[in-house]
């Protein structure tokens, strides 16, 4: 969506092809389709002969996740090879059913690949040649930025706290309460699970220790109300187990996430096995001045200054121990907490916002769109 955004905003001419079905009942696909009708983007389906004509017309198609590359196949078909030369293969995703020949054997011939973080780079270099035995393509490492809408929020002190107020009032928690957030589709990859023992576990710690801290509460954004998995009916089944009711909160799944952000006081990136591909909520949470406790994987390490804007664990289940007393830490310790948020925005402001990332990306498609000049006029 963004990169959709930032060709607009340069007066590139930008069609969406999409997989998903523009149904009203699922709330966040419907907000952003009309978000980039809103922008001027034209939306058509990924399926039917439209499809193809504006895949052969085009100067550059992004393929935006790695799953994409079934469609090449099933939509294009005996055109794969004349679009091939002018694909930028966008990736955020590092885990291993992604290593699929089905999904990924067209990677070496094309244009160039980028990628959200180094570790995610690395990884993809070294599994698509070991399990699959093919070559990744040119590879570019691009950071993502913070929008510029989401930074006027976060600089705006009226806004924070009208947000929060009304987020916290919703919730049934206090202004002085404090508040650990955990933003993310709800899913075990996620981490809710493990976030959830490890903000018992402080609990216990602190009651134990007779700590003075504020009351604390936990929210969890990103629920699926409707379908009520396996994994969150666990979740909510622990909840209940520890009688945390009234102290752990579900929120549904929304692309509006600033309120959410502006509620809490610290944010808990705790994505497993290899982490985040970037992890965009990260530097979304350090722009409003928030510290991070996060994994030590992926790209989360490429983000958060352990010590400096916040605190990282180990994933897995050995992680919840250390992450409990990072929760205490942060709880018991409001000047090192208030440092690290300040720490963090600076981080922010240095690294990552839109315009490191719009400069970022224009240089790989200039790049990219010189590559295929050239092997088209060969």
């Amino acid at each position: 969506m963004e990169l959709a955004f930032l060709l607009r905003g340069v007066g590139a001419d930008v069609v969406w092809i999409t997989n998903q079905k523009p149904l009203e009942d699922d709330e966040v696909v419907y907000s952003l389709e009309h978000k980039m009708l809103d922008r001027g983007v034209q939306v058509i389906s990924a399926k039917g002969q439209k499809a193809v004509d504006t895949s052969l017309k085009a100067d550059l198609i992004v393929l935006n996740t790695a799953v994409a590359g079934k469609w090449l196949d099933a939509v294009l078909k005996e055109n794969v090879v004349k679009v091939l030369p002018k694909i930028l293969w966008w990736i955020h995703e590092m885990r291993g059913h992604y290593f699929n020949a089905d999904l990924v054997k067209h990677l070496p011939f094309v244009a160039g690949a980028m990628i959200d973080s180094h570790a995610t780079a690395g990884y993809w270099k070294n599994r698509t040649q070991a399990r699959l035995g093919i070559k990744m393509p040119k590879t570019y490492v691009v950071h993502l930025g913070n929008s510029k809408e989401l930074m006027e929020v976060a600089e705006d002190s009226v806004a924070k706290r009208v947000l929060r107020e009304h987020v916290r009032e919703s919730l049934g928690v206090r202004n002085e309460d404090l508040l650990f957030g955990i933003i993310n589709s709800v899913s075990r990859g996620k981490g809710q699970d493990l976030f959830l023992r490890a903000f018992h576990e402080s609990l216990e710690r602190i009651k134990e220790k007779k700590l003075q801290v504020p009351t604390m509460h936990a929210v969890v954004v990103g629920s699926d109300m409707s379908k009520q998995t396996k994994f969150e009916t666990e979740l909510r089944n622990f909840v209940r187990e520890k009688k945390l009711e009234n102290f752990v909160h579900f929120v549904n799944k929304t692309l509006t996430v600033a309120p959410y952000i502006a509620a809490i006081d610290v944010l808990v990136q705790n994505s497993q096995a290899r982490g985040e591909c970037f992890g965009r909520i990260t530097i979304e949470a350090m722009a409003f001045k928030l510290p991070v406790l996060g994994t030590a994987a992926g790209g989360t390490m490429e983000i958060v200054v352990n010590g400096t804007t916040g605190l990282l664990h180990s994933a897995g289940k050995e992680g919840v121990i250390p992450l409990a007393k990072n929760i205490v830490k942060l709880a018991t310790q409001v000047e090192l907490r208030l440092r690290m948020g300040k720490n963090g925005y600076e981080r922010v402001k240095e690294m990552f916002l839109e315009h490191h990332m719009s400069h970022r990306i224009a240089s790989v498609l200039k790049e990219v769109l010189q590559h295929a000049k050239a092997r088209a006029l060969r």
